[in-house]
């Protein structure tokens, strides 16, 4: 049911509208954390290595797709909340048309340089052969990871954060007993792992679309709207192309990072797999949020209604608080039992390596979360330029201090760059958002 985010009051119709995202962001970091799980509890430590090897070159993947949905989503949440139904219909089609072209584009370069990426981040022999299995997979199904991409954040504009939710706890679920059923009785290894999650993503993928043109069929509009528009294009590029190059960028600084990792052996590999998906588990969640704030902040301003803005950002402040306590908490006291989720005897360096990350960066998902929610309303205003400055400053800083201070402290400085990164970044998006126009009154109220 599509749900207009302008009436009701800000913090009541942010906790109804977010929490099926937070929900359904879970269960889609269930794709990897299962994937990892699987492939070292019934496989090995090298097969977890691998995977988590891979994973950050997927993630150049994700950022175009995360980027894609943004673009995308905003644009129709401005259209929806100024009721403009028939420039919306067309910018869906408009979207899906592009990144169709985009997405035959990165298979074709994904499949091409694959090898020679994982070369450059000084992929270990011991796992390039399964590394390079399970990428080449995973680029394969990159129709269904941009297509579902776009359809949950065309659901999100709508106000609807319930369908994607469904989607997702029903495919996550088959995932793990495909990837179980694939490794155990099929007798596959790394192999089997990906192709369960290719088989549950394309699932997904399909059933999103169907829905989402089911639920365009239901929305009545005075003119036939045109499938393409050049105009609206721009639009969503404005928006999105400044996503995608953060998120790639991002992406590109991890595998500089991975690369710094790889140095360390696949023992600190596999450790830092294990931790970086627990870690990736909040903050893709807390990025999920801070998307729910950006459509609250594009319907509202499509509607004209700033007010609600400032209150939505006060409330999307207190619910990512919340959401970090009980997680931080459990990174502190139960990291090394989390570590065991992903292996069954793991080397010591392993475990100190994972356990050393998460309790140094636990702490700081409070700052991180409060930068991801003025994120969420600059994107959603469209001021990207002063998003990607933030953003920038933190992958900055976390590339050139992994690499620095892993000189002196070992894998210990790589983990430490983090949260330096983290609260400079979060000191600058708080000040672009406080000093933006959106929030220029109601100065008494501000945090």
């Amino acid at each position: 049911m599509n749900k207009d985010l302008t009436v009701g009051k800000p913090n009541t119709v942010l906790w109804r509208f977010c929490l099926p995202l937070f929900g359904s962001i879970i269960f889609q970091q269930l794709y990897n954390i299962a994937d990892s799980f699987v492939a070292g509890k019934f496989v090995g430590e090298e097969a977890l290595a691998a995977v988590g090897n891979s994973y950050e070159i997927t993630l150049i993947f994700i950022a175009f797709a995360f980027g894609s949905n943004i673009g995308c989503s905003v644009i129709v949440s401005q259209l929806f909340g100024a009721k403009r139904l028939r420039d919306l219909k067309t910018s869906v089609y408009t979207a899906f048309i592009a990144c169709g072209f985009l997405c035959a584009v990165l298979m074709v370069s994904g499949l091409l340089c694959g090898k020679a990426l994982l070369d450059m981040i000084h992929t270990p022999d011991n796992i390039f052969a399964d590394s390079w299995l399970y990428l080449k997979i995973y680029i394969l199904g990159l129709p269904f990871v941009f297509y579902y991409n776009v359809a949950t954040g065309i659901f999100s504009a709508l106000g609807d954060s319930k369908t994607p939710f469904v989607f997702l706890a029903c495919s996550s679920t088959a995932n793990i007993v495909l990837d179980i059923l694939f490794v155990t009785a099929f007798r596959m290894g790394v192999d089997g792992v990906a192709w369960a999650t290719f088989i549950c993503q394309g699932i997904s993928c399909i059933l999103a679309v169907i829905f989402v043109f089911k639920r365009f069929a239901g929305i009545k509009t005075d003119e036939k709207a045109p499938a393409f528009s050049w105009h609206l294009l721009g639009r969503i590029a404005v928006v999105a192309v400044p996503s995608i190059l953060q998120q790639s960028f991002i992406s590109v600084g991890n595998i500089v990072i991975q690369g710094i990792i790889n140095t360390f052996g696949s023992g600190v590999i596999a450790g830092y797999s294990a931790a970086i998906k627990l870690n990736n588990l909040v903050i893709t969640s807390l990025t999920t949020l801070g998307n729910g704030i950006s459509n609250f902040t594009a319907q509202n301003i499509g509607a004209k209604k700033s007010e609600r803005i400032r209150q939505g950002y006060r409330a999307g402040i207190k619910m990512v608080w919340i959401v970090c306590v009980p997680l931080v908490a459990l990174y502190l006291v139960a990291g090394r039992y989390l570590v065991y989720l992903f292996l069954d005897t793991p080397s010591a360096e392993a475990m100190s390596a994972g356990v050393t990350f998460l309790r140094i960066v636990a702490p700081f998902y409070f700052i991180i979360a409060l930068k991801l929610v003025s994120d969420g309303v600059l994107r959603g205003a469209g001021l990207m330029k002063k998003f990607m400055i933030a953003t920038f400053t933190d992958l900055l800083l976390r590339v050139v201090l992994a690499k620095l201070l892993s000189v002196s402290l070992g894998s210990t400085g790589i983990w430490t760059a983090w949260p330096i990164g983290w609260t400079v970044a979060t000191v600058l998006s708080v000040i672009f958002c406080l000093k933006s126009s959106l929030m220029a009154s109601d100065k008494a109220d501000r945090i």
